[in-house]
């Protein structure tokens, strides 16, 4: 079996932009790290084609053999479209938070959904009653496997092996990179890349106000795939320069300015971002060249960041405005 062949072949080695528009009178560069080009439609596909190599070159798991794992969307995405290559099952365990974008998505690629309806009645968080129903479903379903996200060393390592090195190739020098924080496997990879390797790059990590990650106060977080309720396992703080926490309606206006200003139409956790670098634009020394992961397509959040119904229920308002204020146009 070729586990690098077909579509598999086009995951990764996406490329580099400026983004010109958005921050052209800040006095430094940002350069946009294109994640949503991988043919998954995110940074997922990285680490879930080496966690399955990997499982593969192991012998844990083969053709026939039914993938199962936690995911709130693009992991699952990735998963699904790679098993389904690969010729293997693929079971999804989500909450209601997973949109009915990526529920069809995962539907046209075969793959198998289990819903988790109630949170864990001790957190009030959905990933623990989510790994719980993982161990229920291993325990039922003979020839099946989880590849565990949330602790897997390919997760991170996947990054460390490609993505950093891409950016480091594009622009000869990084330095701040901006990397949202969900299981952490992104901005782990990266981190260890810079530091074993003697780069001066400043790594911050953007997160969700009311994410538990560094130790905040769990609160609503109405974005999948941004932030968690507990501290994932793969979270190396010592590598981290700096966090900022970002609102969810920054999150809504740094998505909306990226596409009304570059003309790309990118997830949450990219407007997160986007929010972070305004947050630090008075300490970023003039010159300075910045990289920032967009690491999934918009069309999956259609149905709520770029919603003018949505963003009007749960907010109050219209971002419109507040979009022109917070980034300069």
């Amino acid at each position: 079996m070729n586990l690098s062949g077909g579509i598999l072949a086009a995951i990764g080695n996406t490329p580099v932009i400026r983004l010109g528009n958005l921050f052209r009178n800040s006095g430094f560069g940002v350069y946009a790290k294109m994640e949503l080009l991988n043919p998954g439609g995110s940074a997922k596909d990285r680490p879930a084609l080496r966690m399955i190599q990997e499982a593969w070159k192991a012998g844990e798991i083969g053709p026939g053999t039914s993938i199962i794992e936690s995911s709130s969307g693009n992991m699952a995405i990735s998963l699904a479209m790679i098993c389904k290559y690969l010729g293997m099952g693929f079971i999804s365990v989500v909450d209601p938070r997973t949109t009915e974008t990526n529920l069809q998505i995962l539907k046209a690629l075969d793959a198998k959904i289990d819903v988790v309806a109630d949170p864990d009645p001790d957190t009030g968080e959905f990933l623990p009653a989510r790994l719980k129903r993982v161990q229920q479903l291993l325990a039922e379903l003979p020839g099946s496997f989880w590849l565990n996200q949330y602790g897997n060393p390919n997760n991170y390592l996947s990054h460390y092996h490609t993505t950093m090195k891409e950016i480091v190739a594009a622009l000869d020098r990084v330095d701040y990179l901006f990397c949202s924080v969900s299981t952490c496997g992104t901005i782990r990879g990266l981190a260890e890349y810079a530091r074993d390797h003697g780069l001066k790059t400043k790594i911050v990590a953007v997160d969700a106000e009311g994410s538990a990650i560094f130790g905040g106060n769990k609160g609503q977080r109405r974005f999948p795939g941004l932030g968690a309720g507990i501290v994932p396992p793969l979270c190396r703080s010592d590598l981290i320069d700096r966090v900022v926490h970002v609102p969810d309606s920054e999150i809504v206006a740094g998505c909306r300015a990226l596409a009304q200003d570059e003309s790309i139409l990118a997830g949450a956790s990219s407007g997160g971002i986007i929010a972070a670098v305004k947050h630090m634009e008075q300490e970023v020394a003039p010159g300075s060249v910045c990289a920032v992961i967009v690491h999934d397509k918009g069309e999956r959040y259609l149905d709520t960041v770029y919603s003018d119904s949505w963003v009007q229920n749960q907010f109050g308002h219209s971002f419109a405005a507040e979009s022109g204020d917070l980034f300069d146009r």
